[in-house]
C-alpha cells in the first residue's frame, strides 16, 4: 500500500483504536455472494478494470476490497490452477502477501483516502486532487510483466469536483494489468461518467446475526450481556462499525438517550436534552459524536419511511431536518464549531416538526 512516507504514529481515517484495520482483516463477515461475483469476474475471459463497491458505511466494503486485492496480488495468473480451484478470496495468513499487507502495505496496492492535515492536526474534510494524482506515479512505476496493481478509493464520496475529474481521467485511460476498487456509501451520487466506466456491486447491510458474529470475532469475550448485545445489533442498522462504536464509551447510553428524547420531542425534556448533548459533545469523545450521528440519522430514516405513505408533509419536514443536521455536522467538523449546539438544534427541530 503506497503510503510509506506517512508517519507511523498517525491514525488512519476511520480507525477504531484497538481494532484491526480493513487491510489487516483476514475474515469477511457476510457478503459471500458479492465475493463470489468478484472471484468469477477475476477468472473470466473479460475482467473489467474498475468496480464500484457500494453500500452503507461500516458494512465491510473496505474489508472486501482488500480481500480481493490480497487475492489478486497473491494469484496474478487469472487462469492458473490456484485461481480455478479457489472457493473464495481467502489468502492464507502466513502467505507473504498477507503478511506484508497486514504489516502496513504492499507496493502494488495504492490506498487513496482523506489525508492527515498536520497543520490543523486532523484529517482533511475531503479527498483532494493531489491524492488522486498519486495514481500517475503509482501506475508509472515499473512492475513485473505478471504483476497486477490495484487502486482502492476509500471513499469516493469524499472526493471534491477536481479529484473526481482526476479519477475519471485515469478510469478513461487505464494502464494495463490494473484494477480500481471504488468504494462508495452512496454510489448514485457519484459522477455519472464515473459510474458509466465501472461495474457496480452493491453490498447489503449485515443482518443482526451477522453483526453478533462480527462482534464475537473482533471482541472475543469482552461483550455485554445478550440483551444489550441484541439492542446494539438492532441499533447498528447493519453496520459492524456502528456496532463496535456503540460498544465503546457511552455508545449504548447515547443510543437510548437520543431515541427517548426524539420519540418524545413534542414535549421536549430540556434537562435531558442538555445532559445527552453534554455527553455527546464532551471534549475528546469523538466516539460519542460519531454515535450521535449514526443514531440520529437512523431515527430520521426510520420515521421518514413511515411518513412517506402516510403524511407527505411530515416526511418533507424530516427530510429537511436530515439535510440540515448533516450539513451542521459537516460544518462542526470542518470549522471546529460547538457540537453541543448541533445536538440541541436537532432536538429543537424535532420538537417543531412534531
Amino acid at each position: 500500500m503506497a503510503r510509506a512516507s506517512a508517519p507511523a504514529e498517525l491514525p488512519e481515517v476511520d480507525e477504531i483504536p484497538g481494532y484491526p484495520l480493513p487491510h489487516q482483516r483476514d475474515r469477511l463477515i457476510g457478503h459471500q455472494a458479492t465475493e463470489q461475483r468478484l472471484l468469477e469476474a477475476y477468472r473470466s475471459d473479460r475482467l473489467h478494470h474498475a468496480w464500484i463497491l457500494g453500500g452503507p458505511k461500516g458494512i465491510g466494503k473496505a474489508t472486501l476490497a482488500f480481500r480481493f486485492a490480497r487475492f489478486v496480488i497473491a494469484n496474478p495468473d487469472r487462469f492458473g490452477p490456484e485461481v480455478a480451484a479457489a472457493r473464495d478470496l481467502a489468502v492464507a495468513p502466513d502467505h507473504a502477501v498477507a503478511r506484508q499487507l497486514g504489516a502496513g502495505g504492499h507496493p502494488n496496492i495504492l490506498h487513496l483516502r482523506r489525508p492527515w492535515d498536520d497543520k490543523a492536526k486532523r484529517f482533511k474534510a475531503d479527498l483532494p486532487v493531489d491524492e488522486v494524482r498519486r495514481t500517475v506515479s503509482f501506475f508509472g512505476t515499473t512492475a513485473s510483466a505478471k504483476a497486477w496493481r490495484l487502486c482502492i478509493v476509500d471513499a469516493a464520496d469524499d472526493m471534491n469536483v477536481s479529484s473526481a475529474n482526476a479519477l475519471l481521467k485515469i478510469l478513461e485511460e487505464p494502464p494495463e494489468r490494473c484494477l480500481f476498487l471504488v468504494l462508495s456509501h452512496a454510489p448514485g451520487r457519484l459522477l455519472p461518467t464515473i459510474r458509466s466506466r465501472c461495474r457496480r456491486l452493491d453490498l447489503t447491510p449485515l443482518s443482526e446475526e451477522q453483526i453478533g458474529e462480527g462482534l464475537r470475532d473482533l471482541c472475543g469475550g469482552n461483550l455485554p450481556g445478550e440483551a444489550d448485545l441484541r439492542e446494539i445489533a438492532r441499533a447498528a442498522d447493519g453496520s459492524l462499525r456502528a456496532a463496535i462504536m456503540l460498544l465503546s464509551g457511552d455508545g449504548l447510553a447515547i443510543a437510548r438517550g437520543v431515541k427517548q428524547i426524539a420519540d418524545n420531542a413534542a414535549e421536549l425534556d430540556l434537562a435531558a436534552a442538555h445532559a445527552v448533548a453534554d455527553l455527546i459533545a464532551a471534549r475528546g469523545q469523538n466516539d460519542n459524536w460519531e454515535n450521535f450521528q449514526h443514531v440520529a440519522q437512523l431515527w430520521l430514516h426510520e420515521h421518514m419511511r413511515r411518513q412517506v405513505g402516510a403524511n407527505l408533509e411530515k416526511a418533507r419536514q424530516l427530510i429537511d431536518i436530515w439535510d440540515r443536521t448533516n450539513q451542521a455536522i459537516q460544518d462542526a467538523d470542518a470549522l471546529n464549531l460547538d457540537r453541543k449546539q448541533v445536538v440541541l438544534d436537532f432536538f429543537f427541530a424535532l420538537r417543531t416538526a412534531r
